[in-house]
């Protein structure tokens, strides 16, 4: 017996692929989304992380922006305070500097000069006087310039030519002299030795 299908199969298996095609597509559209989905969470958790971490360090660098603040103004506060403890006793110095001035002068002061007068203005101390000779005054260069601790860098102002009477017929011939020379507080004075054996090191070094 002959069996004949009628049926339109060709339309159906057509139709069956259709059917096929689209669940086929359906379903990677579906993956797709899903795996968009997926890494759009992965990513947004990532940012999200990220955030937090520049969150905590904004947080931390103001907090390290306020300690500096707080350094700097102690750092001040003890720039401060040692100023104040230098002037201090650079205070407590100044007022031994006229003993050691004039112990320095009777000790340094040759024989045959004169002082006349004496000015002081801050570290600076201006002489004048008279000697009997040139070599008298340079002498007295030499002194201040190399035998004391509380003088230094003495200088030759003025140096003149005069005459002195000692009597009615006795007129000597006198060389008057102005010299300006500088004053050591005792805290510089202990430092000068000090900062020549550090030099002294440094060179052996």
């Amino acid at each position: 017996m002959i069996l004949i299908n009628l049926l339109p199969h060709r339309e159906a298996a057509r139709k069956r692929r259709r059917e096929n095609f689209y669940a086929s597509l359906g379903a990677a559209a579906l993956a797709g989304v899903m795996i968009a989905g997926g890494a759009y969470l992965w990513y947004q958790a990532r940012i999200a992380d990220q955030q937090a971490r520049n969150a905590y360090l904004q947080t931390e660098i103001r907090k390290l922006e306020t300690e500096i603040k707080e350094i700097s103004t102690l750092e001040a506060e003890i720039a401060g305070l040692r100023a104040r403890q230098q002037a201090v006793e650079d205070l407590q110095g100044d007022r031994n500097l006229p003993v050691h001035l004039l112990n320095e002068l009777v000790r340094q002061l040759p024989d045959g000069v004169y002082l006349s007068s004496m000015k002081q203005e801050n570290q600076s101390v201006t002489l004048q006087g008279m000697a009997q000779s040139n070599e008298r005054v340079s002498e007295l260069l030499r002194n201040l310039g190399n035998n004391s601790p509380w003088l230094v860098k003495p200088e030759l102002v003025e140096i003149t030519a005069g005459t002195v009477s000692l009597g009615p017929r006795d007129q000597r011939r006198v060389a008057n002299f102005t010299m300006r020379i500088g004053l050591q507080r005792p805290t510089d004075a202990q430092k000068a030795p000090a900062d020549i054996k550090a030099a002294a090191a440094a060179d052996k070094g």
